[in-house]
């Protein structure tokens, strides 16, 4: 057989696989940015800043965060899928990230293919809060005046198909009430309103509760894990308040464009592993009220697909629509 012809072609397969090998070696040459689909000083934010601080230590490159604000998360999501798939742009992902596909059908882009997922950085309960004037000491108090007045009470959320939203669905599921869903254009307006008692109730993410509730202008009642918090010790979990399915977690994690090399994903998965298991990294993730979780890439990516069809779940179930 004459393989002169199969030359050419086993030598561009070598020099494509010298090439891979050679880029993966000397990653990273320069500055890598990271997306963040929301506004400064949000968890999410603050996560991302916290990662690009301790990781650029490590990998010996500046890490650079870029607030890519609008469209509810699209714009910043959609920024990274048409990267290019080098490893030198990144996404923060979390819940909303997760929630959307099953939320907008018609994304410009495929949130289940155009990313390869990196790391699940860290995670934190949510939490139910109240105002301190509702007559309710407890989660029980709480669902049994709920079902003394089916429909009057209500909760606020940030807004249709958010996390603070799914969250209110799901307590209310678990709980077999009736409560009248309020959306507000963003968490801040109806923390506000909450601590001024315009609306009822709060299904978010314990960081961004925790400042209100130690101050005494919010009333935690349960949060929605499996044991307490040790941030919130007199709390009940969800499991101990006979509410196995309201438990769900908060969480960050990051991913790069589909397509990434392998061994770049895996450089930048153990950058962050060291990070968020350092020392340092784990006192600033406790002080955000944040527990590292700091997977593997296949167990990241095994994760947003749970997520991904438990939130799809959801609402369809409670027929959630997008604004």
């Amino acid at each position: 057989m004459d393989m002169s012809r199969f030359l050419p072609l086993a030598a561009a397969a070598l020099a494509i696989a010298a090439g891979s090998t050679a880029s993966a070696q000397t990653f990273p040459v320069r500055p890598i940015t990271i997306v963040v689909p929301y506004a400064v000083g949000g968890t999410t934010d603050i996560v991302a800043r916290l990662a690009a601080n301790q990781v650029a230590n490590g990998l010996g490159q500046a890490f650079v965060v870029d607030n890519k604000v609008g469209g509810g998360g699209l714009i910043g999501w959609g920024t990274v899928a048409r990267a290019a798939p080098d490893g030198y742009t990144v996404l923060t992902t979390e819940m909303s990230f997760t929630i959307a596909p099953g939320l907008l059908p018609k994304m410009p882009f495929d949130a289940r293919k155009d990313f390869s997922h990196i790391i699940t950085a860290a995670s934190a309960p949510h939490v139910l809060v109240v105002h301190p004037g509702l007559p309710v000491k407890t989660v029980q108090e709480f669902i049994a005046l709920a079902k003394a007045k089916p429909g009057t009470m209500n909760y606020g959320s940030g807004g249709n198909g958010t996390n603070t939203h799914l969250g209110g669905e799901l307590f209310k599921t678990a709980a077999g009430i009736d409560l009248v869903h309020i959306p507000y254009k963003g968490a801040g307006a109806v923390l506000t309103d909450l601590m001024a008692g315009q609306v009822q109730a709060l299904v978010t993410s314990l960081p961004t509760a925790l400042p209100h509730i130690r101050s005494g202008k919010l009333r935690a009642l349960v949060v929605t894990s499996e044991a307490r918090s040790p941030l919130l010790p007199d709390v009940p979990s969800a499991k101990e308040a006979k509410l196995p399915s309201f438990v769900m977690d908060f969480w960050v994690g990051f991913a790069a464009p589909a397509g990434t090399p392998q061994p770049v994903v895996d450089t930048l998965n153990q950058a962050f592993v060291a990070a968020l298991n350092s020392d340092d990294g784990r006192r600033r993730l406790a002080e955000q009220g944040l527990t590292p979780v700091a997977n593997t890439p296949a167990q990241a990516s095994q994760l947003a697909a749970s997520e991904m069809k438990r939130w799809a779940a959801v609402v369809k179930s409670a027929n959630i629509k997008a604004d």
